[in-house]
Protein backbone atom coordinates (compact mmCIF):
# COMPACT_ATOMS: atom_id res chain seq x y z
CA UNK A 1 0.00 0.00 0.00
CA UNK A 2 0.88 3.39 -0.11
CA UNK A 3 0.00 4.82 3.13
CA UNK A 4 3.33 4.29 4.61
CA UNK A 5 5.11 5.74 1.39
CA UNK A 6 2.91 9.15 1.60
CA UNK A 7 2.96 9.18 5.32
CA UNK A 8 -0.59 8.56 6.05
CA UNK A 9 -2.64 7.09 9.04
CA UNK A 10 -5.44 5.92 7.25
CA UNK A 11 -6.87 5.87 3.45
CA UNK A 12 -7.79 9.43 2.95
CA UNK A 13 -9.80 8.56 -0.16
CA UNK A 14 -11.94 6.21 0.99
CA UNK A 15 -15.63 5.12 -0.48
CA UNK A 16 -17.42 4.80 3.15
CA UNK A 17 -19.39 8.16 4.28
CA UNK A 18 -16.96 8.71 7.35
CA UNK A 19 -18.28 12.46 8.48
CA UNK A 20 -14.67 13.22 9.82
CA UNK A 21 -14.16 13.86 6.06
CA UNK A 22 -16.66 16.23 5.40
CA UNK A 23 -15.55 18.96 3.75
CA UNK A 24 -17.29 22.30 4.99
CA UNK A 25 -17.16 23.93 1.60
CA UNK A 26 -19.78 26.84 0.82
CA UNK A 27 -22.62 24.41 -0.47
CA UNK A 28 -22.01 21.80 1.94
CA UNK A 29 -21.67 24.16 5.15
CA UNK A 30 -24.73 25.66 3.44
CA UNK A 31 -27.18 22.66 3.33
CA UNK A 32 -25.73 21.31 6.57
CA UNK A 33 -27.03 24.87 8.69
CA UNK A 34 -30.35 24.82 7.16
CA UNK A 35 -30.85 21.26 7.74
CA UNK A 36 -29.61 21.50 11.80
CA UNK A 37 -31.94 25.23 12.01
CA UNK A 38 -34.93 23.57 10.56
CA UNK A 39 -34.59 20.41 13.09
CA UNK A 40 -34.31 22.45 16.14
CA UNK A 41 -37.03 24.75 15.42
CA UNK A 42 -39.30 21.71 14.79
CA UNK A 43 -40.11 22.30 11.28
CA UNK A 44 -41.46 18.99 10.30
CA UNK A 45 -40.54 18.40 6.65
CA UNK A 46 -37.04 18.73 5.53
CA UNK A 47 -35.35 17.62 1.99
CA UNK A 48 -31.89 17.33 0.89
CA UNK A 49 -32.13 16.81 -3.15
CA UNK A 50 -28.26 16.46 -5.20
CA UNK A 51 -26.99 14.40 -7.66
CA UNK A 52 -25.29 10.99 -7.11
CA UNK A 53 -21.93 11.53 -5.54
CA UNK A 54 -22.06 14.67 -3.93
CA UNK A 55 -21.62 13.43 -0.36
CA UNK A 56 -25.30 13.32 0.77
CA UNK A 57 -24.47 10.49 2.87
CA UNK A 58 -21.74 11.89 4.67
CA UNK A 59 -23.16 14.94 5.26
CA UNK A 60 -26.33 13.03 6.77
CA UNK A 61 -23.63 10.94 9.32
CA UNK A 62 -22.06 14.27 10.81
CA UNK A 63 -25.89 15.94 11.03
CA UNK A 64 -27.14 12.62 13.38
CA UNK A 65 -23.34 12.50 14.84
CA UNK A 66 -23.99 16.38 15.91
CA UNK A 67 -27.82 15.46 17.21
CA UNK A 68 -26.60 12.34 19.23
CA UNK A 69 -27.48 13.59 22.90
CA UNK A 70 -30.11 15.85 22.25
CA UNK A 71 -31.99 13.60 19.56
CA UNK A 72 -33.16 10.19 19.19
CA UNK A 73 -32.36 9.16 15.07
CA UNK A 74 -33.34 6.36 12.89
CA UNK A 75 -31.73 6.49 8.89
CA UNK A 76 -33.77 4.08 6.82
CA UNK A 77 -31.93 3.17 3.39
CA UNK A 78 -34.15 0.79 2.31
CA UNK A 79 -36.59 2.09 0.16
CA UNK A 80 -37.39 -0.53 -2.77
CA UNK A 81 -39.85 -1.73 -0.28
CA UNK A 82 -43.74 -1.45 0.50
CA UNK A 83 -45.49 0.56 3.14
CA UNK A 84 -45.40 -2.35 5.61
CA UNK A 85 -41.86 -2.76 5.33
CA UNK A 86 -40.87 1.00 5.41
CA UNK A 87 -42.79 0.75 8.86
CA UNK A 88 -41.10 -2.70 9.95
CA UNK A 89 -37.57 -1.10 9.35
CA UNK A 90 -38.24 2.30 11.36
CA UNK A 91 -39.22 -0.14 14.26
CA UNK A 92 -35.95 -2.52 13.42
CA UNK A 93 -33.69 0.32 13.94
CA UNK A 94 -35.47 1.07 16.95
CA UNK A 95 -34.88 -2.92 18.54
CA UNK A 96 -38.62 -3.88 18.30
CA UNK A 97 -39.88 -7.50 17.27
CA UNK A 98 -42.45 -6.49 14.19
CA UNK A 99 -42.81 -10.61 13.79
CA UNK A 100 -46.84 -11.10 13.84
CA UNK A 101 -47.61 -7.80 13.60
CA UNK A 102 -50.13 -5.64 10.95
CA UNK A 103 -49.63 -2.49 9.89
CA UNK A 104 -52.01 -0.56 12.53
CA UNK A 105 -50.04 -2.51 15.27
CA UNK A 106 -47.11 -1.40 13.96
CA UNK A 107 -48.11 2.04 13.90
CA UNK A 108 -49.72 1.76 17.45
CA UNK A 109 -45.65 1.14 18.59
CA UNK A 110 -44.17 3.66 17.30
CA UNK A 111 -46.68 6.07 18.09
CA UNK A 112 -45.89 4.65 22.24
CA UNK A 113 -42.06 5.26 21.59
CA UNK A 114 -42.39 8.60 19.74
CA UNK A 115 -44.09 9.91 23.00
CA UNK A 116 -41.93 8.13 25.42
CA UNK A 117 -38.99 10.14 23.72
CA UNK A 118 -40.81 13.60 23.84
CA UNK A 119 -41.61 12.73 27.78
CA UNK A 120 -37.32 12.28 28.11
CA UNK A 121 -37.01 15.70 26.39
CA UNK A 122 -35.73 14.15 23.09
CA UNK A 123 -36.40 15.25 19.92
CA UNK A 124 -37.27 12.27 17.19
CA UNK A 125 -35.71 12.27 13.48
CA UNK A 126 -36.65 9.95 10.72
CA UNK A 127 -34.01 10.13 8.30
CA UNK A 128 -34.78 8.31 4.82
CA UNK A 129 -31.93 8.55 2.24
CA UNK A 130 -31.91 7.31 -1.26
CA UNK A 131 -36.20 8.65 -0.65
CA UNK A 132 -36.04 8.68 -4.98
CA UNK A 133 -36.63 4.85 -4.87
CA UNK A 134 -39.80 4.98 -3.08
CA UNK A 135 -42.80 4.52 -4.34
CA UNK A 136 -45.67 6.87 -4.27
CA UNK A 137 -47.69 4.87 -2.01
CA UNK A 138 -44.92 4.64 -0.01
CA UNK A 139 -44.25 8.45 0.25
CA UNK A 140 -47.97 8.79 0.98
CA UNK A 141 -47.30 6.45 4.20
CA UNK A 142 -44.18 8.63 5.35
CA UNK A 143 -46.73 11.76 4.93
CA UNK A 144 -49.20 10.25 7.07
CA UNK A 145 -45.93 9.65 10.06
CA UNK A 146 -45.95 13.40 9.98
CA UNK A 147 -49.11 13.51 11.74
CA UNK A 148 -48.05 12.16 14.61
CA UNK A 149 -48.08 15.19 16.97
CA UNK A 150 -49.33 16.88 19.76
CA UNK A 151 -51.32 20.39 19.71
CA UNK A 152 -48.44 22.23 20.18
CA UNK A 153 -45.18 20.42 18.92
CA UNK A 154 -44.31 17.40 16.86
CA UNK A 155 -43.47 13.95 17.72
CA UNK A 156 -41.63 13.35 14.49
CA UNK A 157 -39.52 15.01 12.25
CA UNK A 158 -38.89 13.62 8.58
CA UNK A 159 -35.56 14.40 6.40
CA UNK A 160 -35.99 13.41 3.10
CA UNK A 161 -32.70 12.64 1.36
CA UNK A 162 -32.10 11.63 -2.69
CA UNK A 163 -31.20 12.59 -6.14
CA UNK A 164 -32.67 14.86 -9.23
CA UNK A 165 -35.38 12.34 -9.32
CA UNK A 166 -36.92 13.02 -5.62
CA UNK A 167 -37.87 16.08 -6.79
CA UNK A 168 -39.65 14.89 -9.99
CA UNK A 169 -41.83 12.54 -7.67
CA UNK A 170 -42.50 15.52 -5.30
CA UNK A 171 -43.77 18.16 -8.11
CA UNK A 172 -46.57 15.60 -9.05
CA UNK A 173 -49.97 17.19 -8.45
CA UNK A 174 -51.04 14.18 -6.43
CA UNK A 175 -48.50 14.37 -4.10
CA UNK A 176 -48.80 17.82 -3.38
CA UNK A 177 -50.13 17.52 0.49
CA UNK A 178 -46.06 15.95 1.08
CA UNK A 179 -44.34 18.78 -1.25
CA UNK A 180 -46.24 21.71 0.78
CA UNK A 181 -45.25 20.11 4.05
CA UNK A 182 -41.52 20.54 3.01
CA UNK A 183 -39.98 23.13 5.14
CA UNK A 184 -36.95 23.37 3.97
CA UNK A 185 -35.17 22.36 1.16
CA UNK A 186 -31.49 21.98 0.72
CA UNK A 187 -29.28 21.32 -2.41
CA UNK A 188 -25.54 20.45 -3.37
CA UNK A 189 -23.48 22.04 -5.91
CA UNK A 190 -20.32 20.29 -7.37
CA UNK A 191 -16.94 21.65 -6.67
CA UNK A 192 -15.13 24.43 -8.23
CA UNK A 193 -11.58 23.75 -8.97
CA UNK A 194 -10.20 25.74 -5.80
CA UNK A 195 -12.55 24.08 -3.83
CA UNK A 196 -11.23 20.84 -5.12
CA UNK A 197 -8.00 21.79 -4.50
CA UNK A 198 -8.91 22.72 -0.70
CA UNK A 199 -11.14 19.25 -0.26
CA UNK A 200 -7.96 16.97 -1.42
CA UNK A 201 -5.91 18.52 0.40
CA UNK A 202 -8.51 18.27 3.26
CA UNK A 203 -8.81 14.86 3.70
CA UNK A 204 -4.51 14.31 2.95
CA UNK A 205 -4.45 16.54 5.85
CA UNK A 206 -7.06 14.35 8.08
CA UNK A 207 -5.16 11.24 6.74
CA UNK A 208 -2.32 12.31 8.70
CA UNK A 209 -0.26 13.76 5.09
CA UNK A 210 2.51 16.40 6.97
CA UNK A 211 3.90 17.53 3.04
CA UNK A 212 2.81 20.40 2.14
CA UNK A 213 1.78 19.48 -1.29
CA UNK A 214 1.34 16.09 -2.98
CA UNK A 215 -0.42 16.81 -5.86
CA UNK A 216 0.60 19.49 -8.14
CA UNK A 217 -1.26 22.37 -9.66
CA UNK A 218 -1.45 20.90 -13.38
CA UNK A 219 -2.90 17.70 -11.02
CA UNK A 220 -5.47 19.69 -9.34
CA UNK A 221 -6.64 20.77 -12.42
CA UNK A 222 -7.07 18.00 -14.54
CA UNK A 223 -9.61 16.02 -11.36
CA UNK A 224 -11.60 19.27 -11.35
CA UNK A 225 -11.96 19.26 -14.93
CA UNK A 226 -12.49 15.57 -15.47
CA UNK A 227 -14.28 15.26 -12.25
CA UNK A 228 -16.83 18.35 -13.14
CA UNK A 229 -16.38 18.71 -9.28
CA UNK A 230 -17.93 15.74 -7.92
CA UNK A 231 -16.55 14.65 -4.38
CA UNK A 232 -17.00 10.91 -5.37
CA UNK A 233 -15.16 10.89 -8.81
CA UNK A 234 -12.40 13.27 -6.99
CA UNK A 235 -11.92 10.36 -4.79
CA UNK A 236 -11.52 7.75 -7.87
CA UNK A 237 -9.03 9.75 -9.22
CA UNK A 238 -6.94 10.65 -6.34
CA UNK A 239 -6.68 7.08 -4.83
CA UNK A 240 -5.82 5.85 -8.36
CA UNK A 241 -3.19 8.70 -8.69
CA UNK A 242 -1.68 7.83 -5.11
CA UNK A 243 -1.50 4.02 -6.71
CA UNK A 244 0.28 5.33 -9.59
CA UNK A 245 2.77 7.71 -7.90
CA UNK A 246 3.85 5.35 -5.29
CA UNK A 247 4.66 2.48 -8.23
CA UNK A 248 6.58 5.04 -10.20
CA UNK A 249 8.54 5.57 -6.66
CA UNK A 250 7.57 9.43 -7.08
CA UNK A 251 6.04 11.24 -4.37
CA UNK A 252 4.45 14.05 -6.08
CA UNK A 253 1.39 13.45 -8.26
CA UNK A 254 1.93 15.01 -11.35
CA UNK A 255 -0.75 15.68 -14.35
CA UNK A 256 0.89 13.06 -16.44
CA UNK A 257 -0.22 10.95 -13.48
CA UNK A 258 -3.50 12.03 -13.15
CA UNK A 259 -4.17 11.48 -16.84
CA UNK A 260 -3.24 8.14 -16.98
CA UNK A 261 -5.72 7.84 -14.06
CA UNK A 262 -8.37 8.77 -15.90
CA UNK A 263 -7.78 6.80 -18.89
CA UNK A 264 -7.50 3.39 -16.62
CA UNK A 265 -11.06 4.24 -15.11
CA UNK A 266 -12.36 5.15 -18.19
CA UNK A 267 -15.34 2.47 -18.38
CA UNK A 268 -16.57 4.05 -21.77
CA UNK A 269 -14.49 3.16 -23.91
CA UNK A 270 -14.03 -0.50 -22.48
CA UNK A 271 -18.03 -0.33 -23.24
CA UNK A 272 -17.36 -0.23 -27.01
CA UNK A 273 -13.61 -1.64 -27.62
CA UNK A 274 -13.85 -4.40 -29.99
CA UNK A 275 -12.77 -7.89 -28.44
CA UNK A 276 -10.14 -9.13 -30.45
CA UNK A 277 -10.71 -11.52 -33.32
CA UNK A 278 -8.79 -15.16 -34.65
CA UNK A 279 -7.35 -14.95 -37.58
CA UNK A 280 -8.79 -17.96 -39.52
CA UNK A 281 -6.64 -17.25 -42.43
CA UNK A 282 -3.49 -17.58 -40.23
CA UNK A 283 -4.39 -20.75 -38.18
CA UNK A 284 -4.89 -22.37 -41.38
CA UNK A 285 -1.41 -21.34 -42.88
CA UNK A 286 0.12 -22.38 -39.31
CA UNK A 287 1.20 -19.02 -38.72
CA UNK A 288 1.22 -17.85 -35.24
CA UNK A 289 -1.01 -14.01 -34.32
CA UNK A 290 0.50 -11.22 -33.96
CA UNK A 291 1.86 -10.56 -30.14
CA UNK A 292 0.72 -8.18 -27.91
CA UNK A 293 2.53 -5.18 -27.07
CA UNK A 294 4.26 -4.95 -23.94
CA UNK A 295 2.68 -2.27 -21.27
CA UNK A 296 3.06 0.97 -20.81
CA UNK A 297 4.14 0.58 -17.15
CA UNK A 298 4.81 -1.51 -14.53
CA UNK A 299 0.81 -1.46 -13.63
CA UNK A 300 -0.73 -1.74 -17.04
CA UNK A 301 -2.96 -4.51 -16.99
CA UNK A 302 -3.85 -4.25 -21.05
CA UNK A 303 -2.28 -4.92 -23.87
CA UNK A 304 -3.02 -3.72 -27.44
CA UNK A 305 -3.10 -6.12 -29.95
CA UNK A 306 -3.17 -5.51 -33.36
CA UNK A 307 -6.27 -5.52 -35.30
CA UNK A 308 -6.88 -8.47 -37.44
CA UNK A 309 -9.34 -9.12 -40.37
CA UNK A 310 -11.17 -11.83 -41.72
CA UNK A 311 -11.33 -13.13 -44.88
CA UNK A 312 -12.61 -11.63 -47.26
CA UNK A 313 -16.03 -12.80 -48.49
CA UNK A 314 -17.57 -12.28 -51.75
CA UNK A 315 -20.25 -9.96 -52.77
CA UNK A 316 -22.96 -10.96 -55.09
CA UNK A 317 -23.27 -7.25 -57.36
CA UNK A 318 -25.93 -6.13 -58.82
CA UNK A 319 -25.33 -8.32 -61.80
CA UNK A 320 -25.76 -11.55 -59.45
CA UNK A 321 -22.47 -12.54 -60.05
CA UNK A 322 -19.83 -12.64 -57.65
CA UNK A 323 -17.90 -10.33 -56.89
CA UNK A 324 -14.57 -8.71 -55.49
CA UNK A 325 -13.97 -8.85 -51.30
CA UNK A 326 -14.27 -5.39 -49.84
CA UNK A 327 -11.41 -3.01 -50.66
CA UNK A 328 -8.86 -1.44 -48.10
CA UNK A 329 -10.88 1.78 -46.10
CA UNK A 330 -11.79 4.50 -47.71
CA UNK A 331 -9.67 6.83 -49.85
CA UNK A 332 -9.84 10.85 -48.99
CA UNK A 333 -11.77 11.70 -51.89
CA UNK A 334 -14.75 9.51 -51.02
CA UNK A 335 -15.35 8.39 -54.51
CA UNK A 336 -14.66 4.78 -55.69
CA UNK A 337 -11.48 4.26 -57.72
CA UNK A 338 -13.03 3.29 -60.56
CA UNK A 339 -16.49 2.80 -62.39
CA UNK A 340 -18.91 0.24 -61.48
CA UNK A 341 -20.83 -1.59 -64.64
CA UNK A 342 -24.26 -3.18 -64.70
CA UNK A 343 -26.66 -4.87 -67.21
CA UNK A 344 -29.55 -2.87 -68.12
CA UNK A 345 -32.88 -3.85 -66.81
CA UNK A 346 -31.46 -7.03 -64.72
CA UNK A 347 -33.16 -7.93 -61.57
CA UNK A 348 -31.91 -8.13 -58.15
CA UNK A 349 -32.76 -11.12 -56.17
CA UNK A 350 -31.59 -13.18 -52.92
CA UNK A 351 -29.96 -16.36 -54.17
CA UNK A 352 -32.20 -19.63 -53.87
CA UNK A 353 -29.83 -22.30 -55.62
CA UNK A 354 -28.61 -23.80 -52.61
CA UNK A 355 -32.21 -25.93 -51.97
CA UNK A 356 -33.12 -26.34 -55.45
CA UNK A 357 -28.68 -27.53 -56.03
CA UNK A 358 -29.77 -30.05 -52.93
CA UNK A 359 -33.21 -31.18 -54.34
CA UNK A 360 -31.48 -31.52 -58.05
CA UNK A 361 -28.59 -33.31 -57.31
CA UNK A 362 -30.73 -36.02 -55.04
CA UNK A 363 -32.77 -36.73 -58.42
CA UNK A 364 -29.85 -36.59 -60.99
CA UNK A 365 -28.37 -39.79 -58.22
CA UNK A 366 -31.37 -41.54 -58.36
CA UNK A 367 -31.73 -41.29 -61.68
CA UNK A 368 -28.19 -42.82 -62.51
CA UNK A 369 -28.31 -44.99 -59.88
CA UNK A 370 -32.00 -46.37 -60.92
CA UNK A 371 -30.29 -46.47 -64.45
CA UNK A 372 -27.77 -48.93 -63.49
CA UNK A 373 -29.62 -51.10 -61.42
CA UNK A 374 -32.76 -51.36 -64.28
CA UNK A 375 -30.74 -50.65 -67.26
CA UNK A 376 -30.64 -54.64 -68.47
CA UNK A 377 -34.21 -55.49 -67.60
CA UNK A 378 -35.78 -52.58 -69.25
CA UNK A 379 -37.26 -54.11 -72.25
CA UNK A 380 -38.14 -57.28 -70.06
CA UNK A 381 -40.22 -55.02 -67.76
CA UNK A 382 -41.15 -51.81 -69.26
CA UNK A 383 -41.11 -49.69 -66.26
CA UNK A 384 -37.46 -48.15 -66.59
CA UNK A 385 -39.10 -45.15 -69.07
CA UNK A 386 -41.94 -44.38 -66.98
CA UNK A 387 -39.37 -44.15 -63.69
CA UNK A 388 -36.94 -41.79 -65.70
CA UNK A 389 -39.84 -40.10 -67.17
CA UNK A 390 -41.07 -39.04 -64.19
CA UNK A 391 -38.07 -37.73 -62.88
CA UNK A 392 -37.61 -36.03 -65.87
CA UNK A 393 -40.77 -34.54 -65.27
CA UNK A 394 -39.82 -33.41 -61.84
CA UNK A 395 -36.57 -32.00 -62.37
CA UNK A 396 -37.64 -30.19 -65.90
CA UNK A 397 -40.66 -28.76 -63.29
CA UNK A 398 -38.13 -27.67 -60.73
CA UNK A 399 -35.66 -26.01 -62.68
CA UNK A 400 -38.71 -24.23 -64.72
CA UNK A 401 -39.34 -22.94 -61.21
CA UNK A 402 -36.00 -21.70 -60.12
CA UNK A 403 -35.49 -19.94 -63.45
CA UNK A 404 -38.88 -18.42 -63.17
CA UNK A 405 -38.48 -17.47 -59.24
CA UNK A 406 -34.68 -16.29 -60.24
CA UNK A 407 -36.13 -13.55 -62.43
CA UNK A 408 -38.95 -12.27 -60.12
CA UNK A 409 -37.51 -9.36 -57.48
CA UNK A 410 -38.11 -6.43 -55.66
CA UNK A 411 -35.42 -3.99 -56.87
CA UNK A 412 -34.79 -3.09 -60.24
CA UNK A 413 -30.90 -3.64 -60.03
CA UNK A 414 -30.28 -0.33 -62.87
CA UNK A 415 -29.26 2.55 -60.89
CA UNK A 416 -31.74 5.29 -60.33
CA UNK A 417 -30.92 8.92 -60.73
CA UNK A 418 -31.70 11.48 -57.95
CA UNK A 419 -30.44 14.88 -57.37
CA UNK A 420 -27.64 14.05 -55.04
CA UNK A 421 -26.12 11.12 -57.36
CA UNK A 422 -27.16 7.37 -58.23
CA UNK A 423 -28.91 4.79 -55.63
CA UNK A 424 -27.79 0.90 -56.50
CA UNK A 425 -29.73 -2.26 -55.51
CA UNK A 426 -27.42 -5.19 -54.23
CA UNK A 427 -27.59 -8.57 -52.66
CA UNK A 428 -25.48 -9.23 -49.59
CA UNK A 429 -22.90 -12.04 -49.06
CA UNK A 430 -22.45 -14.74 -46.41
CA UNK A 431 -21.25 -12.98 -43.20
CA UNK A 432 -21.42 -9.00 -44.45
CA UNK A 433 -22.16 -6.16 -43.00
CA UNK A 434 -23.12 -2.60 -44.09
CA UNK A 435 -19.88 -1.37 -43.92
CA UNK A 436 -18.54 -4.08 -46.32
CA UNK A 437 -20.92 -3.12 -48.60
CA UNK A 438 -20.09 0.52 -48.59
CA UNK A 439 -16.82 -0.09 -49.14
CA UNK A 440 -17.48 -1.69 -51.70
CA UNK A 441 -19.73 0.35 -54.31
CA UNK A 442 -18.87 3.89 -52.42
CA UNK A 443 -15.39 3.37 -51.34
CA UNK A 444 -16.04 4.55 -47.71
CA UNK A 445 -18.65 4.41 -44.76
CA UNK A 446 -19.30 7.21 -42.43
CA UNK A 447 -22.35 8.33 -39.94
CA UNK A 448 -23.52 10.08 -42.76
CA UNK A 449 -23.65 7.39 -45.10
CA UNK A 450 -25.43 4.89 -42.85
CA UNK A 451 -28.16 7.83 -42.33
CA UNK A 452 -28.82 8.12 -45.95
CA UNK A 453 -28.52 4.14 -46.34
CA UNK A 454 -31.31 3.57 -42.94
CA UNK A 455 -33.38 5.81 -45.48
CA UNK A 456 -33.37 4.11 -48.26
CA UNK A 457 -34.11 1.07 -46.38
CA UNK A 458 -36.39 1.29 -43.47
CA UNK A 459 -36.69 -2.11 -42.86
CA UNK A 460 -32.63 -2.60 -41.91
CA UNK A 461 -32.49 -3.23 -38.49
CA UNK A 462 -29.18 -4.82 -37.86
CA UNK A 463 -26.00 -2.91 -39.51
CA UNK A 464 -23.89 -5.67 -38.80
CA UNK A 465 -25.42 -8.77 -39.45
CA UNK A 466 -27.29 -8.83 -42.80
CA UNK A 467 -28.74 -11.84 -44.01
CA UNK A 468 -27.38 -13.78 -46.75
CA UNK A 469 -29.10 -12.45 -50.12
CA UNK A 470 -30.50 -9.32 -48.61
CA UNK A 471 -31.76 -6.64 -50.96
CA UNK A 472 -29.44 -3.48 -49.75
CA UNK A 473 -30.34 -0.11 -51.69
CA UNK A 474 -26.97 2.26 -51.62
CA UNK A 475 -26.39 5.68 -52.44
CA UNK A 476 -23.84 6.56 -54.71
CA UNK A 477 -22.40 9.57 -56.17
CA UNK A 478 -23.55 10.94 -59.47
CA UNK A 479 -22.46 8.95 -62.39
CA UNK A 480 -20.14 6.10 -60.46
CA UNK A 481 -22.15 3.67 -62.59
CA UNK A 482 -22.72 3.21 -66.28
CA UNK A 483 -23.85 -0.05 -68.40
CA UNK A 484 -21.58 -2.80 -68.94
CA UNK A 485 -21.59 -2.18 -72.69
CA UNK A 486 -20.22 1.06 -72.24
CA UNK A 487 -16.93 -0.17 -70.75
CA UNK A 488 -13.83 -1.41 -72.84
CA UNK A 489 -13.58 -4.37 -69.71
CA UNK A 490 -17.46 -4.97 -69.86
CA UNK A 491 -18.15 -8.89 -68.28
CA UNK A 492 -19.76 -11.15 -71.37
CA UNK A 493 -22.98 -13.40 -70.95
CA UNK A 494 -22.75 -15.22 -67.29
CA UNK A 495 -21.93 -18.49 -67.61
CA UNK A 496 -24.66 -21.30 -67.20
CA UNK A 497 -25.26 -22.36 -63.99
CA UNK A 498 -24.03 -25.70 -62.66
CA UNK A 499 -27.27 -26.99 -62.14
CA UNK A 500 -28.25 -26.01 -66.09
CA UNK A 501 -25.23 -28.23 -67.20
CA UNK A 502 -26.88 -31.03 -65.32
CA UNK A 503 -30.28 -30.90 -66.59
CA UNK A 504 -28.87 -31.13 -70.08
CA UNK A 505 -26.79 -34.15 -69.45
CA UNK A 506 -29.46 -35.54 -67.49
CA UNK A 507 -31.71 -35.07 -70.32
CA UNK A 508 -29.80 -36.01 -73.23
CA UNK A 509 -28.94 -39.57 -70.87
CA UNK A 510 -32.47 -40.13 -70.63
CA UNK A 511 -33.33 -39.87 -74.66
CA UNK A 512 -30.16 -42.32 -74.97
CA UNK A 513 -31.57 -44.75 -72.56
CA UNK A 514 -35.29 -44.12 -74.44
Amino acid sequence: MFLEFFGLREQPFGMTPDPAYLYAGKTHSDAHASLALGIEDNRGFLALIAPPGMGKTTLLYRLMEELRDTTRTVLVSQTQCTSHEFIEYILHELCVETKGMGLVAMHGKLNEILFEELLAGKRFVLVVDEAQNLDDSVLETVRMLSNFETHNTKLLQIILAGQPPLAVKLAQPRLSQLRQRIAVLSHLEPFGQEETALYIWHRMKIAGCSAEQVFDMSSIRLIARHSKGIPRIINNLCYTSLLLAHARNEREVTGDIVQEAIGRLDVESLAYEPLPVTDFAADEAGLAPPAPEPPASALAVRASVAPVRLPAVPTVGVSGSPTAPASAPASKDRRPRSYLTYDAGKKVTPPKWPARSATVTIILLTGILLLAILGRSESRLGITPTIFNHSYNTLGALMRSDRTEGTSANYNADPQDTESGQVITVAAGPLQTLKDLSLRYVGHFDDELAGKIQGLNPGLTDPDHLEAGQLIRIPLPPGAMKKANDTADAAGAPAPSTSSNLFTRFTALLRDRK
